[in-house]
């Protein structure tokens, strides 16, 4: 039967989307991307915020339609909108023939069949403090680099989250299991690795009684095959000198590094339930540039909290000038049912949260785009992700850009390069967020060196 796999939200669940469609595959399922001539369609969905959780409502409704229209026979709901409302879907969504929570995806193959003979249960769920790792995967982000997730849940309860109720506390995975799911994976062609969890700085702390991100770190780079290792999701209390000085001493791990702060204010910290405030915040990142000046920050904060004041978006906004963070996105505060925040007195209008958005992205953007001319005729590592068939430029990645949320580098050139050769570019301009070059004499090689 021909299946359609429809994958919503992070990174992480892209992982579990990546694990199921390997099982689905091994119990005999062929796949499409055409909703018109699926089957069955699985959506692996999102809730984290407002728009994720209306998106995925949204996805189902929409593809649920096909089951009159066109082929359709079976439409399964799965992750975390399916683990925090699945009573919901139930009654208010009859298109959805199954929910699979977010521990039970092993249980995928079980729950289309059951679905499409009409038996056993429509819904499967299994304790949140469960862990499922080390499944075999079908890499779905063109076979040159992939997400390594190192960990599942979340410990630290910030008041407006709930990844906790979805996904439970933290549990780090073996240390030899993502080892080996590494190791296959760069026999499968990886060349990058990018670690994710929803913090991998604390990854080990509950296996191993101490932090062994570093530890992991070192065996992940001495895997052949594996020239780029990328860190995602380190929250900036948990970063120490053993991991600020793995930038400098490892060849492999990238100078970059991904730290959501949230805030700068001290009293909106707290209100949020973060564990730092604005001098440590200052402390973390001044750091990470001493063990290497060139590293790329990149970060991600919430405006319009509530009882935010136009005083403390101000304060927010000079802490954004004077830390001069490489990549910054901004979300607007989304207020979540069973959260702490959501009770909170002093919630602010959605046009001025986005008004407030906007304003500390013009901020930014002035900062990234000066950053961004500034790179002009230097010279970078590029790993190249696609062509421009039209325009003879090939689209390419720095140590600066994880796919899909940061900027690319456009390389000129007529000469032939394949996805996921590393070449060495001249930089001859910028373009907003994005940077132009030109190969140097070195092409298509399958090791970048030391970036």
């Amino acid at each position: 039967m021909k299946l359609m796999m429809v994958s919503l939200g992070c990174d992480k669940n892209l992982v579990d989307t990546e694990m199921m469609l390997a099982a689905l595959r091994d119990d005999g399922f062929e796949f499409t991307d055409d909703e018109s001539q699926a089957e069955v369609i699985v959506v692996n969905t999102c809730c984290f915020i407002g728009d994720a959780k209306e998106e995925s409502i949204n996805t189902l409704i929409d593809l649920g339609r096909y089951k009159q229209e066109g082929r359709l026979k079976c439409l399964i709901a799965t992750g975390c909108l399916a683990q925090r409302y699945h009573d919901e879907i139930k009654e208010q969504l009859p298109e959805v023939d199954a929910v699979v929570g977010t521990m039970a995806i092993d249980s995928i193959a079980k729950a289309v069949k059951d679905a499409l003979e009409n038996t056993g249960s429509k819904e499967y769920l299994e304790d949140i403090s469960r862990t499922v790792c080390g499944m075999p995967r079908i890499v779905s982000t063109g076979g040159h680099f992939a997400y390594l997730k190192i960990a599942e849940g979340c410990d630290k309860h910030c008041t407006y989250c709930v990844i906790p109720r979805v996904r439970g506390n933290y549990r780090s995975f073996p240390m030899e299991t993502l080892v080996k799911e590494a190791g296959d994976l760069a026999a499968k062609g990886v060349k990058e690795l990018i670690l994710v969890a929803q913090e991998t700085s604390l990854y080990g702390t509950d296996l191993y009684g101490k932090k062994a991100l570093p530890k992991l770190v070192e065996k992940l780079s001495a895997i052949e095959g594996i020239y780029w290792i990328r860190l995602l999701y380190c929250y900036p209390e948990e970063i120490t000198d053993e991991i600020a000085a793995m930038f400098a001493d490892n060849k492999k791990l990238l100078p970059y590094i991904d730290i959501p702060i949230q805030h700068s204010c001290d009293r909106i910290l707290k209100l949020m339930g973060r564990n730092t405030g604005n001098a440590q915040l200052k402390e973390k990142i001044a750091l990470l540039r001493r063990y290497r000046p060139d590293i790329c920050i990149r970060t991600t904060i919430i405006a319009g909290f509530p009882s935010e004041t136009e005083e403390e978006v101000n304060e927010l906004a000079d802490f954004i000038e004077e830390q001069r963070f490489d990549r910054l996105g901004v979300f607007t505060y989304s207020r979540e049912e069973q959260t702490p925040a959501a009770d909170f007195s002093d919630q602010i209008d959605e046009r001025e949260k986005e008004k407030r958005r906007g304003y500390l992205m013009e901020v930014q953007q002035d900062i990234a785009f000066e950053k961004a001319a500034a790179m002009r005729d230097k010279e970078l590592i590029v790993m190249i992700e696609g062509r421009i068939e039209d325009q003879g430029t090939y689209v390419g990645r720095s140590y600066m850009d994880a796919p899909g949320i940061d900027g690319m580098v456009f390389v000129e050139t007529s000469k032939n390069l394949m996805t996921g050769d590393f070449i060495r570019v001249h930089i001859t301009g910028s373009y907003e967020y994005d940077l132009v070059g030109v190969p140097l004499d070195e092409y298509g090689t399958s090791d970048p060196g030391e970036v």
